[in-house]
């Protein structure tokens, strides 16, 4: 069991990880808060130098990326946090062009925190709802009997 002062630094790591790395885009954060051998299992299988991949990735596709934490929950050495992550499509993604469109995206983290350093992270988000958006499939409102 993990006392609520505890709890509150366990989310202290993960509120500073969400500004620090996914909304200014600065990946030396994953140094500083990931242990150097935290595993990383979505949205890719693999290491914190992995997730610098993906971040770059969704930074040259979305230059103005902001997640918001909606929601973080503790229970013993993890957090969960709900996020919704929203920017504009400005540069290609996973093959798609550009399309100027602005995307509002859902999704869930699960963390490990020992040390104060994050060591798992398990992330995932609403592919199918970004997709929609980006109109590259139809959305269900426009899917007709």
């Amino acid at each position: 069991m993990v006392s609520d002062a505890q709890g509150e630094t366990h989310k202290a790591v993960v509120r500073r990880f969400v500004d620090e790395f996914w909304n200014r885009g600065h990946l030396a954060a994953a140094n500083e808060l990931m242990a150097r051998d935290a595993v990383i299992h979505e949205p890719v299988v693999g290491t914190p130098e992995d997730l610098k991949t993906v971040a770059t990735m969704i930074r040259a596709a979305f230059p103005d990326w902001h997640s918001t934490v909606e929601e973080l929950l503790v229970e013993g050495d993890r957090v969960v946090e709900r996020w919704t992550g929203r920017g504009t499509h400005q540069g290609e993604f996973q093959g798609i062009a550009p399309t100027g469109k602005q995307v509002a995206v859902p999704g869930v983290v699960f963390y490990r925190i020992a040390d104060g350093k994050i060591t798992e992270f398990r992330g995932q988000f609403d592919r199918m709802t970004l997709m929609q958006q980006l109109g590259v499939i139809p959305s269900p409102n426009a899917l007709t009997p």
